[in-house]
């Protein structure tokens, strides 16, 4: 068996409890003994409830933060600390606005040391890839929230990443914006086959987009169900939403996470609820 691109061995994270006075205050546990892999070219979700741990693993997995007990491997090495095969995806694009697009997306190789020419040609292909060739010159203020998205994707992609992290990339756009960018993601990601670790709170989108889908209980969150999403066409997450498959896999998830029990997570079958 190949060995895996991204690996969690029994990954534990606490925090110090806080607390007035002399009193002992316990820890508090983020996730507890999470053991979950990713291979190579494939696109794993993690969905669970509000404060269940899944941006403390992208975290961890990013190598900003450690665990308390067990380790992150990447490529079979052990995350220390940041590096050059991880790239990490936020909720906002983060561009800066006294750049170019074209200049935004060449930072990250810029700070590699990267000679311009070099540079600049990567970063025009990746946005040629997003579709953004004709918005070289633009600054980010000049670009809707969808197209800076991209932007921040095709700055992600020109550092040539191993693994890609991606924590809720579209929940900051509206609906119609957010199903066009999932097609983009969709088609990016199968094309370049970059291995990618996704958060959603949208559970069609978690199913259109991945290979498998992780469940997490509640806090301290641990991996409880793991499914295989067994519709063919990855990249092409329209095609997938119109598969008579979608319902049933969203159902179950929805069961999984006892959304109809409980009055804290409403569901989110493509929508736009999110933490």
């Amino acid at each position: 068996m190949a060995q895996p691109r991204l690996e969690f061995r029994k990954v534990t994270r606490s925090f110090p409890g806080k607390g007035r006075g002399r009193g002992l205050v316990e820890p508090l546990v983020a996730v507890a003994d999470v053991s979950l892999t990713v291979a190579d070219g494939e696109v794993v979700s993690l969905i669970g409830p509000s404060g269940c741990g899944k941006s403390t693993l992208l975290t961890m997995a990013a190598g900003l933060d450690r665990p308390t007990k067990g380790e992150v491997f990447v490529d079979g090495e052990s995350v220390e600390g940041p590096n050059r095969h991880v790239a990490f995806m936020l909720q906002k694009d983060l561009l800066l606005p006294w750049r170019t697009i074209l200049e935004n997306v060449e930072l990250g190789l810029e700070i590699r040391g990267e000679p311009r020419q070099s540079r600049r040609a990567k970063a025009k292909e990746q946005l040629a890839r997003c579709h953004l060739d004709k918005f070289y010159n633009h600054y980010p203020h000049q670009l809707s929230g969808g197209m800076r998205q991209r932007a921040a994707l095709a700055r992600t992609l020109a550092v040539d990443p191993d693994v890609i992290l991606l924590d809720e990339p579209f929940s900051a756009v509206d609906a119609q914006t957010k199903m066009i960018l999932q097609s983009d993601f969709g088609a990016t990601f199968a094309a370049t086959r970059k291995t990618a670790l996704f958060i959603t709170h949208d559970l069609a989108e978690a199913v259109a987009l991945s290979d498998r889908v992780l469940v997490m209980s509640h806090r301290p969150g641990t991996i409880i169900r793991e499914l295989t999403i067994d519709i063919p066409d990855r990249a092409n997450p329209f095609a997938r939403r119109q598969d008579p498959r979608m319902g049933r896999y969203v159902g179950e998830l929805v069961e999984l996470l006892h959304i109809n029990e409980r009055g804290d997570q409403a569901p989110n079958h493509g929508g736009n609820a999110h933490d």
